[in-house]
């Protein structure tokens, strides 16, 4: 596969669009050209949205869209489904994207979306990708990709570090000592404390447990009042300055800190936890964990349940070489700059989480045999060809349970029956039990 990159930040070409069906076009001459052909002296039909000859009086029928809807489920069901196909709806969705509305056919939706809401081929393009001046899809070489990785993403060394670990090390002391509750242990991860942030991007998650929790649901009952006083003790603190405090979700308190002569930062996640399987997850399996939370329906459960899971996650990632770490960085890196940020129009569109692209990454190398020294290109190349086959994603490792485990099996049964996402079953899940893209 060779592919082709362009500035394309840097070149905007005017298109010239079809209004009825969408297409762009390069010329005007062209744009005349393709209506003369395609279109002129054709009607669409308001019942089907068919375009037809307006001298076609019979096509408006009702007894003809009867036997045409009738012929074709017929010939739907004749046809022999692909395997990719057997576990996908049927139906096609034929509501507007924008407003919901809902139409008899895709051509409608799709001629309804244009001039409704001028949703051409390029506003979907632009609604897709971001390309963003610091991608690294302007670099073709391997050479200049493993230069863009160690002087762009790797973070900083040396002094600049040090100083960056002291000031890190001094914010969480604080939160420590000022934290509403007694702590009896804490657990760091996020990408920072894995190894793998960028010299743009660092995330720093904080999990804290505290044995004043009596159960999970006192857990659940006490934690917002406890993040609400930990946030006030910040913004009162002498690093108030430094905080940029952001919006709060139910099981945690998230700040952005400005470190080392603000010359970068790093995005903080505070989480209290119940400390209820901490005899549990220090030795053997990991087994009769995985049972209760796969017993458990409550979402705000299971959220608290993983939580105690960080330590392994952490782990699991940090131990992979410097050069697959790097790997994971260019890699992050991509889906940061070569994709558009979530917006209310682009909401139907799902990315995996930086999490997943992680184990992701890591199986790739694995399934490649672990070299120590590989090519970031080809690296990327078998990432990009495992996404796209996204439907025949399984992914296992028995770390902390045997292979023959019942609730895995379940599991894997139940999504084998779905087959409608990729799926990573691990043993040290922090998010959920199953990660599905």
């Amino acid at each position: 596969m060779v592919l082709c990159f362009y500035r394309m930040w840097d070149v905007k070409k005017k298109s010239y669009n079809c209004e009825r069906c969408g297409n762009d076009f390069v010329s005007r001459a062209a744009l005349r050209y393709h209506f003369h052909a395609k279109h002129l002296g054709k009607i669409h039909c308001e019942t089907c949205s068919a375009e037809m000859l307006w001298e076609s009086p019979s096509h408006d029928s009702k007894a003809e869209h009867e036997v045409d809807l009738v012929n074709n489920q017929r010939s739907f069901w004749n046809i022999t489904l692909r395997r990719e196909t057997k576990f996908v709806a049927m139906g096609t969705a034929t509501s507007c994207r924008m407003c919901c509305k809902q139409f008899g056919s895709v051509h409608a939706r799709e001629h309804h979306e244009k001039q409704k809401h001028h949703f051409t081929a390029n506003k979907r393009a632009q609604m897709a990708t971001n390309l963003k001046p610091e991608s690294f899809l302007e670099y073709t070489t391997p050479m200049e990709i493993n230069t863009f990785v160690k002087e762009k993403l790797r973070a900083s060394l040396g002094p600049v570090r040090l100083a960056c670990t002291s000031e890190v090390e001094g914010i969480i002391t604080f939160i420590k000592e000022n934290f509403p509750l007694p702590i009896t242990s804490a657990i760091k991860g996020g990408s920072y404390v894995k190894g793998t942030d960028t010299q743009d991007f660092s995330d720093v998650d904080i999990v804290l447990f505290s044995k004043t929790f009596t159960s999970l649901e006192d857990c659940q009952r006490t934690t917002p009042e406890v993040l609400e006083e930990l946030g006030n003790s910040l913004i009162k603190s002498s690093w108030t300055s430094r905080l940029v405090m952001q919006k709060r979700t139910k099981f945690s308190l998230r700040f952005y800190f400005k470190c080392y002569k603000n010359h970068h930062g790093h995005s903080f996640d505070i989480m209290p936890c119940y400390d209820m399987f901490a005899s549990v997850l220090s030795t053997g399996p990991k087994e009769s964990f995985y049972y209760k939370l796969y017993l458990c329906n409550d979402d705000d459960k299971i959220q608290l349940y993983t939580m105690a899971l960080l330590k392994y996650q952490v782990e699991f990632v940090k131990a992979s070489t410097e050069m697959v770490k790097d790997f994971i960085r260019l890699m992050k890196h991509w889906f940061k700059t070569s994709f558009a940020e979530p917006t209310e129009e682009n909401k139907f569109r799902r990315l995996p989480s930086s999490y997943t692209i992680e184990l992701i990454t890591i199986y790739v190398w694995e399934l490649a045999g672990k070299p120590i020294f590989f090519s970031f290109v080809q690296g990327m190349r078998a990432v990009l060809k495992l996404l796209t086959q996204y439907q025949e994603i399984c992914i296992t490792w028995h770390r902390h349970y045997r292979p023959n485990f019942s609730i895995f099996q379940k599991m894997f049964l139940k999504q084998s029956r779905a087959q409608s996402a990729c799926s990573i079953f691990l043993g040290f899940v922090p998010d959920t039990f199953l990660i599905a893209i």
